[in-house]
């Protein structure tokens, strides 16, 4: 069953619309749906749809000639063709009046190999195809070269595009989706070991508990996600070792360049390289401080992908328990325990995506335009009416550039109810925030709900949402 990428699948309904030849460019982190998008889309179409493979160039020319010929004359074996323009020429032939579909998929492993397909496609174009109704989808996973080598400036097929899309993981609320059944709590920690990944997310047996589906894929030796951290790094990184050393790092709460470095014993300028090649790939992400994003010490680096995180979190630990065969008792003593603490930053994500989306629609009284977190340093008075500081962070910082105005969030994924000191913690940090921006509502986020004292509170601007606003249509 296809589930979402309802935008998606309108953007390429348009594109597929327009007479005439056309060019869309799809890309996204492996494992993210585009192939099964595509599939979706074509499923009633005529197309050809070539997944290219690591196997050079003049084998990727064979596979994508045997689809060619297979599309126009099924059955008919023994025709070759020994140049990309030769194939292309045959398309032209035997395409007629219908439209067409050509799907290039893992266009990097054939480009890579063969430095001129990307100026023979472009070629064919502008002058071949021009009145043809033929729609190349052009697809890749390979992030970087999708971005510098098929849609900068540089690219020969830069202006031929009509669109474009970058797809990414599913946000919590598509991802819930997958599990319909599911209690909102356990929709949410679904999200939280998947991190939204398409490919992950399929892997979920929604008639199966939660628990069921975490000890399944993660603690027995033939769980699908038990080898998937190093599948995915060979996948990418020459290096295995070092990329590795890295994401446990960061994994383990370091997030500072020069912290990261210092602790595997290796130059900042190494480890920046690979953190700029996790970030290609869509595994790390760059976390700035909503208010000074334009501050270099105010830079962390932050796993992006929860599957990555869960698995870094427990699964190092546990590597001998699971191989002798008894994952499912270290779940259940271990790692179920301390769920509800691992939940914590990525309950934070979900709040922020939450804020975004109401404050785009106005729930909160200013238009919203963007959304993050703040960290820096308060300062407080102790009894004896002395100043200390001391280093604090507000969880969802929303921000109205148009309006000059802020709304601020603190999230609890707890099984406590959130009582008046966090609330008053949330408003004292508020001050601490910059002065060009009047915060307007102070968001609560509760796994558990609020005490009595909240009952009381006359606040107009304070705003007490659960788990289950979150999931609300």
């Amino acid at each position: 069953m296809f589930i979402g990428r309802e935008r998606e699948l309108e953007s390429l309904k348009e594109f597929y619309e327009r007479d005439g030849i056309g060019m869309t460019v799809i890309y996204g982190r492996r494992r993210i749906g585009k192939s099964t998008l595509i599939s979706e889309f074509i499923k009633d179409k005529k197309a050809i749809f070539y997944t290219a493979t690591k196997v050079g160039k003049n084998r990727n020319l064979e596979l994508f000639s045997r689809q060619v010929v297979d599309l126009f004359m099924p059955g008919l074996e023994n025709i070759s063709f020994q140049t990309t323009d030769a194939v292309f020429d045959f398309i032209d032939k035997n395409i007629g009046n219908e439209k067409l579909i050509l799907v290039i998929d893992e266009l990097p492993y054939w480009a890579e190999k063969d430095d001129a397909l990307l100026s023979v496609l472009q070629k064919y174009m502008d002058t071949v195809w021009t009145d043809k109704n033929l729609k190349v989808i052009l697809c890749g996973s390979a992030l970087s070269f999708m971005e510098n080598k098929v849609l900068s400036e540089k690219s020969p097929l830069f202006g031929r595009r009509d669109s474009q899309i970058k797809l990414d993981a599913f946000d919590y609320f598509d991802a819930a989706k997958f599990v319909p059944n599911y209690s909102n709590e356990d929709k949410a920690i679904c999200y939280g070991i998947t991190g939204g990944v398409a490919k992950y997310l399929s892997m979920i047996d929604p008639k199966k508990s939660i628990d069921d589906n975490i000890v399944k894929l993660f603690f027995r030796t033939d769980g699908y996600l038990y080898d998937e951290t190093r599948n995915l790094l060979t996948q990418e990184f020459s290096d295995i070792a070092l990329v590795n050393n890295i994401v446990e790092q960061i994994a383990s709460g370091e997030t500072i360049l020069n912290v990261i470095a210092s602790k595997i014993g290796e130059k900042d300028a190494t480890v920046l390289y690979s953190l700029e090649k996790l970030i290609n790939v869509g595994l790390v992400e760059k976390k700035k401080c909503i208010t000074e994003e334009k501050n270099r010490k105010k830079t962390q680096y932050v796993l992006k992908d929860f599957m990555f995180k869960f698995w870094y979190e427990f699964i190092p630990k546990a590597i001998s328990v699971i191989e002798m065969g008894h994952g499912e008792i270290y779940y259940q003593k271990v790692v179920k325990p301390v769920l509800h603490s691992y939940m914590g930053e990525i309950f934070e994500v979900m709040c922020r995506y939450y804020t975004l989306k109401q404050g785009i629609l106005g729930e909160y009284g200013c238009f919203v335009t963007s959304v993050g977190t703040w960290w820096g340093v308060e300062n407080l008075k102790d009894q004896n009416g002395e100043t200390r500081a001391q280093s604090a962070d507000i969880d969802v910082v929303a921000l109205s550039d148009v309006d000059k105005k802020a709304v601020i969030g603190e999230c609890k994924f707890k099984n406590e109810k959130i009582d008046k000191e966090i609330y008053e913690t949330l408003v004292r940090r508020g001050n601490s925030l910059s002065a060009k921006y009047k915060i307007v509502k102070y968001i609560m986020f509760s796994l558990s709900g609020y005490t009595k004292w909240f009952d009381e509170l006359p606040d107009e601007d304070v705003v007490l949402l659960t788990l289950d606003d979150l999931y609300e249509n």
